[in-house]
């Protein structure tokens, strides 16, 4: 759309602009999806967009609206266009360097949380250290260090490109806690540490899986933290035969998991010596989670 002589468009302009630009390829609802990247962008809401849209659009922000329109457009995921994610209270940068949080992963978050509140029963002052395994943007590891009340919380990451991208996270969130980022292979840079909670989201497809996944996945998300081996089983496994000397007595495992595989998950949970374990349904009443506690006598 033409700019009018001598004055910067209005937000008005750039979302008619960008609804013309995001109906070509045939995005639905292109007027609400210029909305809702433009208050991605400008760390906003949709409505208030609304309300502001005769003011004029700021150069910077303009700039980097229509750089994201474009990438939208030629189909990268909403949440790599606009460069940012919500997860539960916070406001995350993302890239094609990790994959987008989802909201299954949030309720992970809130079933580990849930789980301490109850069997701590305020009778500890703080719940010791938390892991995530494959953290990625750093979601649930940053999540734990703002909601829990954790000494300090530990992020591993084997992809650098990843672990670097939760490094940025942490400085822009400032968690009340430290949040320190190691990389390496799952468990290992856990070695000589005893945490009260490791939670991970793994990855858990087949190649077959993944062959079939919606494009929008397969050709802009990482593969590596998708595809876990023949049986998508691989890193679960790793998990469960690893974490047990790495927590302390009554300390928690809990993964987030294929609901296709939710019994093979419980079972290889049992093969490793773990007793007490349990698998919880998402909101939508699916198998997602298991949680695997560590004996108190351990």
């Amino acid at each position: 759309m033409p700019e009018r002589a001598g004055l910067a468009p209005t937000i008005a302009d750039a979302l008619s602009e960008a609804a013309q630009r995001l109906a070509a390829p045939g995005i639905p609802d292109p007027r609400r999806e210029a909305r809702a990247l433009w208050a991605a962008l400008a760390d906003s809401d949709p409505g208030a967009v609304w309300l502001r849209r005769e003011r004029r659009a700021p150069p910077d922000l303009l700039h980097c609206f229509r750089a994201a329109v474009d990438r939208r457009a030629g189909g990268v995921p909403f949440a790599y266009a606009g460069g940012w994610t919500a997860f539960r209270t916070l406001r995350l940068k993302i890239d094609q360097r990790a994959l987008i949080p989802r909201p299954e992963t949030e309720g992970l978050l809130d079933l580990v949380l849930h789980v301490l509140r109850t069997t701590d029963n305020g009778q500890r002052q703080t719940w010791g250290i938390a892991a995530d395994i494959g953290t990625g943007c750093g979601c649930l590891a940053l999540s734990l260090a703002v909601e829990g009340h954790f000494e300090r919380v530990i992020a591993v990451e084997r992809s650098a490109e990843a672990a670097a991208l939760a490094r940025e996270n942490v400085a822009s969130v400032r968690p009340p806690v430290p949040v320190e980022v190691r990389i390496g292979e799952w468990l290992a840079p856990l070695a000589g540490s005893r945490c009260r909670v490791i939670v991970s989201n793994p990855p858990y497809l087949t190649e077959a899986e993944y062959a079939d996944l919606d494009p929008a996945v397969r050709l802009f998300e990482p593969r590596d933290a998708l595809v876990s081996g023949a049986d998508g089983l691989a890193a679960t496994e790793a998990l469960f035969a690893g974490a047990r000397p790495l927590l302390e007595p009554g300390g928690l495992l809990a993964l987030e998991i294929d609901e296709r595989r939710a019994d093979a998950a419980r079972a290889l949970a049992r093969s490793h010596g773990w007793t007490a374990v349990a698998v919880h349904n998402d909101l939508f009443g699916r198998p997602r989670y298991v949680v695997a506690r560590l004996e108190e006598g351990a």
